[in-house]
């Protein structure tokens, strides 16, 4: 019997790590709070992905303010350029590691905050360096500068397809131990040219790699 992951709710012991995948834009000041239970299925965590936080307060980060983002598995692609800073492939995939992040205008806190990142663990894509900072962007496109203390190389996907079976094996007709509803968060742990395996809720499976979000397309990791 399958088991099944939603992005409100869980059926069947999946839950966590689960919102719509799509960025959606707020007129307010700051994001509802996440880290209550979700009361019911109609729940809507959408428009707290990213909020519209024009007043938000800087972040307070000091110089030790934390490490630097982790390498990343790189690419196969070998047209990848390398970042000034960090020396690893741009782009390059990271992870949000804190429940909210300032993303600025620039590469500096005299920037403007022009989003506020609420969904811990979600997959970002690092295009650019500069200094401490660096510029990602979201599955939507939506993004900016964000200090480098905000960003894990640890390697997690967002589930775009609906209904997404996550599989014994990398094949499509091994058994299903899972179904994966759109905007799940999930761990990455390996990848082959076509599939990926990944965690989420104590689950471990096989899903394509076509139906995910923070690997390329070309990339296999070990």
């Amino acid at each position: 019997m399958s088991r099944r992951a939603t992005g409100c709710g869980l059926l069947l012991a999946l839950a966590l790590l689960a919102a719509p995948a799509g960025a959606e834009l707020r007129p307010v000041a700051r994001p509802a709070d996440l880290t209550g239970p979700i009361a019911a299925p109609e729940a809507s965590l959408a428009p707290t992905d990213i909020a519209v936080t024009p007043e938000a307060r800087p972040a307070e980060l000091g110089s030790g303010a934390g490490a630097e983002d982790a390498p990343a598995l790189a690419s196969a692609d070998p047209a990848q350029r390398l970042g000034p800073v960090t020396h690893l492939p741009l782009p390059r995939f990271v992870t949000l590691k804190t429940s909210e992040g300032n993303v600025r205008r620039g590469p500096s806190l005299t920037h403007r905050i022009d989003w506020v990142f609420v969904r811990r663990g979600m997959p970002l894509m690092v295009t650019a360096e500069y200094g401490h900072w660096r510029r990602v962007e979201d599955v939507e496109g939506f993004g900016g500068w964000v200090h480098y203390a905000l960003i894990s190389g640890t390697r997690n996907v967002l589930v775009e397809e609906d209904h997404a079976p996550l599989h014994r094996r990398p094949d499509a007709s091994s058994p299903e131990v899972a179904e994966l509803e759109e905007g799940v968060i999930a761990r990455l742990e390996e990848c082959t040219r076509d599939w990926c395996r990944l965690s989420v809720s104590g689950f471990r499976g096989w899903a394509e790699k076509s139906a995910l979000w923070g690997v390329f397309p070309e990339e296999v990791l070990d």
